[in-house]
């Protein structure tokens, strides 16, 4: 487990020293409040696997799929679940086959949420550039 206090450049570089830790097929969770950096969290995540290009957040669309360097790289987000019962039809067994699946929000899909790999809890903290951190 690691936790920190970090500013955006720490929390980016944390994403990018998971990505190159992350074994194929990795499911990681990115959960805390609005704004805490689970999206920045992820792009960084994202680049280290290899994504390149832009990386926008799949709020709307809740799901994006990008290529990494070692194959299929999933980005959910599953803040606009207005149940659990909507997870179902995200296409899960599709999802689960990529070379990683970074999933925010993981809560609100409940029990089709695959088992996280790693669990980033982000939270906001009395000076507004830095986040406290767990990786789990």
């Amino acid at each position: 487990m690691t936790t920190g206090l970090w500013n955006e450049e720490e929390l980016e570089q944390a994403a990018v020293d998971l990505a190159a830790d992350l074994a194929p097929g990795a499911v990681v969770w990115l959960s805390g409040a609005l704004g805490a950096g689970k999206t920045t969290f992820a792009r960084a995540l994202l680049r280290g696997l290899g994504v390149e290009g832009e990386v926008g957040s799949p709020t709307y669309s809740l799901v994006h799929r990008h290529e990494g360097r070692d194959g299929a790289v999933y980005h959910v987000d599953c803040y606009r679940l207005a149940s659990e019962d909507e997870a179902r039809d995200l296409a899960w067994d599709t999802i689960a086959q990529g070379r990683a699946v970074v999933i925010e929000w993981p809560e609100r899909a409940g029990v089709w949420t695959p088992p996280a790999s790693r669990h980033v809890r982000l939270a906001h903290t009395a000076d507004p550039d830095r986040r406290a951190v767990e990786v789990r």
